[in-house]
């Protein structure tokens, strides 16, 4: 299957790096490496989002409290084995401080995401 035009990088453009002399990993290195960027930093903020909150590997595999994860023990937290009572500003706390890493990484990335969407978007 053929991804379509507006994701996939144009044959052309390859062959016109091969004509002017580049080799192969020239041509990957130089042209397709750099436009196929927008897309891989995506894959990267979302790839580390989706390990950051992975609950369920931690929960199944991991027994010792000392290996516990950030998200795991937000939710230890929230089911109250931490501690008794509805603490509201604690747990929101605690969240906020298990969101501040991925925004982090969102924020540092945030032009490159950006760009790849409008290049997405645009019509040529």
């Amino acid at each position: 299957m053929v991804a379509p035009a507006s994701t996939a990088i144009s044959v052309d453009v390859e062959e016109a790096a091969r004509i002017d002399g580049a080799g192969i990993f020239r041509t990957y290195w130089s042209v397709v490496l750099p436009m196929a960027r927008p897309a891989l930093v995506a894959l990267t903020i979302l790839s580390f989002q989706g390990s950051w909150n992975d609950l369920t590997h931690s929960l199944i595999a991991v027994q010792d409290p000392g290996l516990y994860t950030l998200p795991r023990g937000l939710a230890d937290l929230v089911t109250g084995s931490l501690g008794s009572g509805t603490q509201y500003p604690l747990k929101l706390g605690a969240s906020l401080l298990t969101i501040i890493p991925v925004a982090v990484i969102f924020l540092v990335f945030q032009r490159y995401f950006v760009r790849g969407a409008n290049e997405g978007a645009s019509q040529g």
